[in-house]
Protein backbone atom coordinates (compact mmCIF):
# COMPACT_ATOMS: atom_id res chain seq x y z
CA UNK A 1 0.00 0.00 0.00
CA UNK A 2 1.53 3.30 -1.11
CA UNK A 3 1.31 6.41 1.02
CA UNK A 4 3.21 9.00 3.01
CA UNK A 5 4.49 6.34 5.42
CA UNK A 6 5.11 3.55 2.92
CA UNK A 7 7.56 0.98 4.22
CA UNK A 8 7.78 2.39 7.75
CA UNK A 9 7.62 0.09 10.76
CA UNK A 10 5.60 1.59 13.59
CA UNK A 11 4.76 0.86 17.22
CA UNK A 12 1.79 2.73 18.69
CA UNK A 13 1.23 2.20 22.41
CA UNK A 14 -2.27 2.36 23.81
CA UNK A 15 -3.74 1.87 20.36
CA UNK A 16 -6.77 -0.30 21.05
CA UNK A 17 -9.16 2.67 21.22
CA UNK A 18 -9.68 6.41 20.76
CA UNK A 19 -6.58 8.42 19.71
CA UNK A 20 -4.22 5.45 19.57
CA UNK A 21 -6.52 3.36 17.39
CA UNK A 22 -7.07 6.29 15.03
CA UNK A 23 -3.32 6.78 14.69
CA UNK A 24 -2.69 3.08 14.05
CA UNK A 25 -5.42 2.87 11.41
CA UNK A 26 -4.34 6.05 9.67
CA UNK A 27 -0.67 5.02 9.67
CA UNK A 28 -1.57 1.71 8.08
CA UNK A 29 -3.68 3.50 5.47
CA UNK A 30 -0.57 5.57 4.67
CA UNK A 31 1.46 2.40 4.03
CA UNK A 32 3.06 1.64 7.39
CA UNK A 33 3.27 -1.78 9.04
CA UNK A 34 1.83 -1.12 12.50
CA UNK A 35 2.03 -2.89 15.84
CA UNK A 36 -1.18 -2.23 17.73
CA UNK A 37 -0.53 -2.47 21.45
CA UNK A 38 -2.61 -2.43 24.61
CA UNK A 39 -4.02 -4.54 27.40
CA UNK A 40 -7.20 -5.72 25.68
CA UNK A 41 -6.74 -8.61 23.26
CA UNK A 42 -10.33 -8.21 22.07
CA UNK A 43 -10.10 -4.50 21.29
CA UNK A 44 -6.64 -4.89 19.80
CA UNK A 45 -7.84 -7.65 17.50
CA UNK A 46 -10.70 -5.41 16.36
CA UNK A 47 -8.30 -2.62 15.38
CA UNK A 48 -6.04 -5.07 13.55
CA UNK A 49 -9.03 -6.53 11.74
CA UNK A 50 -10.16 -3.11 10.53
CA UNK A 51 -6.67 -2.33 9.30
CA UNK A 52 -6.34 -5.61 7.42
CA UNK A 53 -9.81 -5.33 5.92
CA UNK A 54 -8.76 -1.94 4.53
CA UNK A 55 -5.70 -3.55 2.93
CA UNK A 56 -3.13 -2.52 5.53
CA UNK A 57 -0.57 -4.41 7.62
CA UNK A 58 -0.92 -4.73 11.38
CA UNK A 59 -0.19 -7.06 14.27
CA UNK A 60 -1.33 -6.95 17.87
CA UNK A 61 1.09 -7.18 20.78
CA UNK A 62 -0.46 -7.29 24.24
CA UNK A 63 1.23 -5.06 26.78
CA UNK A 64 0.58 -3.83 30.30
CA UNK A 65 2.97 -0.91 30.57
CA UNK A 66 3.36 -0.71 34.33
CA UNK A 67 6.38 1.58 34.30
CA UNK A 68 8.94 -1.15 34.79
CA UNK A 69 11.89 -1.38 32.44
CA UNK A 70 11.06 -5.07 31.98
CA UNK A 71 7.56 -4.33 30.65
CA UNK A 72 8.78 -1.70 28.20
CA UNK A 73 11.64 -3.92 27.05
CA UNK A 74 9.25 -6.83 26.54
CA UNK A 75 6.94 -4.74 24.35
CA UNK A 76 9.93 -3.44 22.38
CA UNK A 77 11.28 -6.94 21.77
CA UNK A 78 7.93 -8.38 20.72
CA UNK A 79 7.30 -5.44 18.43
CA UNK A 80 10.72 -5.79 16.82
CA UNK A 81 9.94 -9.43 16.16
CA UNK A 82 6.54 -8.61 14.62
CA UNK A 83 8.01 -5.83 12.47
CA UNK A 84 10.97 -7.78 11.13
CA UNK A 85 13.72 -6.37 13.31
CA UNK A 86 13.28 -2.60 13.39
CA UNK A 87 11.00 0.18 14.61
CA UNK A 88 11.13 3.35 12.51
CA UNK A 89 8.42 5.24 14.39
CA UNK A 90 7.51 5.01 18.07
CA UNK A 91 4.28 6.68 19.18
CA UNK A 92 4.06 6.96 22.98
CA UNK A 93 0.31 7.28 23.34
CA UNK A 94 -0.59 4.98 26.26
CA UNK A 95 -1.68 6.86 29.34
CA UNK A 96 -3.99 6.98 32.34
CA UNK A 97 -5.71 10.10 33.60
CA UNK A 98 -7.39 9.85 37.00
CA UNK A 99 -8.29 13.24 38.37
CA UNK A 100 -9.31 14.76 41.65
CA UNK A 101 -8.18 17.27 44.25
CA UNK A 102 -4.53 16.95 45.19
CA UNK A 103 -5.27 16.00 48.79
CA UNK A 104 -7.47 13.10 47.64
CA UNK A 105 -4.83 11.38 45.51
CA UNK A 106 -3.43 8.19 47.02
CA UNK A 107 0.18 7.10 46.75
CA UNK A 108 -0.94 4.15 44.64
CA UNK A 109 -2.69 6.42 42.15
CA UNK A 110 0.26 8.80 41.96
CA UNK A 111 2.65 5.91 41.39
CA UNK A 112 0.39 4.48 38.67
CA UNK A 113 0.10 7.75 36.74
CA UNK A 114 3.82 8.41 36.69
CA UNK A 115 4.58 4.75 35.95
CA UNK A 116 2.33 4.58 32.88
CA UNK A 117 2.60 8.16 31.63
CA UNK A 118 6.30 8.85 32.22
CA UNK A 119 8.38 5.79 33.10
CA UNK A 120 6.90 3.47 30.44
CA UNK A 121 7.68 5.80 27.51
CA UNK A 122 11.04 6.67 29.05
CA UNK A 123 12.13 3.04 29.02
CA UNK A 124 10.66 2.40 25.55
CA UNK A 125 12.73 5.27 24.18
CA UNK A 126 15.77 3.99 26.07
CA UNK A 127 15.37 0.62 24.35
CA UNK A 128 14.43 1.72 20.82
CA UNK A 129 16.18 5.05 20.23
CA UNK A 130 19.74 3.67 20.14
CA UNK A 131 18.97 1.54 17.08
CA UNK A 132 17.40 4.58 15.39
CA UNK A 133 20.59 6.51 16.15
CA UNK A 134 22.66 3.68 14.69
CA UNK A 135 20.62 3.76 11.46
CA UNK A 136 20.74 7.55 11.35
CA UNK A 137 16.98 7.95 11.15
CA UNK A 138 13.83 7.44 13.16
CA UNK A 139 10.85 9.21 14.69
CA UNK A 140 9.51 9.44 18.22
CA UNK A 141 6.12 11.05 18.82
CA UNK A 142 4.99 11.65 22.39
CA UNK A 143 1.48 12.51 23.51
CA UNK A 144 1.35 15.59 25.70
CA UNK A 145 -1.67 17.56 26.87
CA UNK A 146 -2.93 21.12 26.72
CA UNK A 147 -3.32 20.85 30.49
CA UNK A 148 0.47 20.81 30.84
CA UNK A 149 0.48 24.54 30.02
CA UNK A 150 -2.92 25.72 31.22
CA UNK A 151 -3.78 25.04 34.85
CA UNK A 152 -6.93 23.03 35.52
CA UNK A 153 -8.20 22.48 39.05
CA UNK A 154 -8.36 18.80 39.95
CA UNK A 155 -5.89 17.64 37.33
CA UNK A 156 -2.50 18.31 38.95
CA UNK A 157 -1.36 14.70 38.89
CA UNK A 158 -2.19 13.93 35.25
CA UNK A 159 -1.12 17.26 33.79
CA UNK A 160 2.19 17.24 35.68
CA UNK A 161 2.95 13.87 34.13
CA UNK A 162 2.26 15.35 30.70
CA UNK A 163 4.48 18.30 31.54
CA UNK A 164 7.23 15.77 32.16
CA UNK A 165 6.58 14.21 28.75
CA UNK A 166 6.84 17.56 26.99
CA UNK A 167 10.14 18.23 28.80
CA UNK A 168 11.42 14.78 27.79
CA UNK A 169 10.45 15.57 24.20
CA UNK A 170 12.81 18.54 24.13
CA UNK A 171 15.56 16.68 25.97
CA UNK A 172 15.35 13.70 23.62
CA UNK A 173 15.35 16.01 20.61
CA UNK A 174 18.63 17.44 21.85
CA UNK A 175 20.03 13.98 22.60
CA UNK A 176 18.97 12.09 19.48
CA UNK A 177 18.26 14.80 16.91
CA UNK A 178 21.89 15.28 15.82
CA UNK A 179 21.91 11.59 14.87
CA UNK A 180 18.89 11.91 12.57
CA UNK A 181 16.07 11.05 14.97
CA UNK A 182 13.10 13.43 15.05
CA UNK A 183 11.47 13.74 18.47
CA UNK A 184 8.28 15.77 18.81
CA UNK A 185 5.01 15.78 20.70
CA UNK A 186 1.33 16.36 20.06
CA UNK A 187 -0.78 18.22 22.60
CA UNK A 188 -4.43 17.27 22.09
CA UNK A 189 -7.46 19.15 23.32
CA UNK A 190 -10.49 17.23 24.53
CA UNK A 191 -10.82 14.33 22.10
CA UNK A 192 -13.69 11.84 22.02
CA UNK A 193 -14.58 8.84 19.91
CA UNK A 194 -18.30 9.49 20.20
CA UNK A 195 -20.42 12.59 20.74
CA UNK A 196 -20.54 13.64 24.40
CA UNK A 197 -23.58 13.91 26.62
CA UNK A 198 -24.73 17.50 27.15
CA UNK A 199 -23.04 19.19 30.10
CA UNK A 200 -20.13 16.78 30.45
CA UNK A 201 -17.17 18.41 32.22
CA UNK A 202 -14.74 17.50 29.45
CA UNK A 203 -16.94 19.20 26.88
CA UNK A 204 -17.25 22.34 29.00
CA UNK A 205 -13.46 22.59 29.05
CA UNK A 206 -13.62 23.43 25.34
CA UNK A 207 -16.03 26.34 25.81
CA UNK A 208 -14.34 29.60 24.97
CA UNK A 209 -12.30 28.11 22.11
CA UNK A 210 -12.78 28.83 18.41
CA UNK A 211 -14.36 25.40 17.87
CA UNK A 212 -16.33 25.43 21.14
CA UNK A 213 -16.50 21.64 21.35
CA UNK A 214 -14.42 18.50 21.59
CA UNK A 215 -12.55 17.05 18.64
CA UNK A 216 -12.47 13.59 17.15
CA UNK A 217 -9.49 11.21 17.08
CA UNK A 218 -8.88 11.66 13.35
CA UNK A 219 -7.56 15.19 13.87
CA UNK A 220 -4.78 13.83 16.08
CA UNK A 221 -4.06 11.03 13.62
CA UNK A 222 -3.54 13.58 10.85
CA UNK A 223 -1.01 15.46 12.95
CA UNK A 224 0.80 12.22 13.80
CA UNK A 225 1.06 11.28 10.12
CA UNK A 226 2.73 14.61 9.42
CA UNK A 227 5.25 14.22 12.25
CA UNK A 228 6.03 10.65 11.19
CA UNK A 229 6.52 11.57 7.54
CA UNK A 230 9.58 12.89 5.76
CA UNK A 231 7.78 16.23 5.50
CA UNK A 232 8.63 16.85 9.18
CA UNK A 233 12.36 16.16 8.90
CA UNK A 234 13.09 19.80 9.88
CA UNK A 235 10.88 19.60 12.99
CA UNK A 236 12.67 18.82 16.26
CA UNK A 237 11.58 19.26 19.87
CA UNK A 238 8.23 20.80 18.98
CA UNK A 239 4.90 20.38 20.72
CA UNK A 240 2.13 20.58 18.13
CA UNK A 241 -1.09 21.94 19.65
CA UNK A 242 -4.12 20.19 18.19
CA UNK A 243 -6.56 21.55 20.73
CA UNK A 244 -9.13 23.67 18.96
CA UNK A 245 -7.27 26.76 20.10
CA UNK A 246 -7.59 25.94 23.80
CA UNK A 247 -4.11 27.09 24.86
CA UNK A 248 -3.72 30.01 22.49
CA UNK A 249 -7.09 31.63 21.90
CA UNK A 250 -9.88 33.03 24.07
CA UNK A 251 -13.28 33.59 22.49
CA UNK A 252 -15.58 35.75 24.59
CA UNK A 253 -19.18 34.79 24.97
CA UNK A 254 -18.60 31.28 23.64
CA UNK A 255 -20.30 29.36 26.44
CA UNK A 256 -23.58 27.82 25.29
CA UNK A 257 -26.74 29.32 26.70
CA UNK A 258 -28.26 27.50 29.65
Amino acid sequence: MAGRLAGKKVLVTGSTSNIGAAIAERFALEGAHVVVSGRSQERGAAVVRRIREAGGRADFVAADLDGSKAASDRLAEQSLKALGGRVDVLVNNAGVFPGGPTASISQETADLVYAVNVKAPFFLVARLAPSMVERGQGTIINMGSWGARLGIAGSALYTSSKGAIETLTRSWAAEFGPSGVNVNAISPGVIREIAPEPGERGESLMWGTPVGASGRPDVIASAAVYLASDEARFVHGSVLDIDGGRTGVAVRGAQPAA
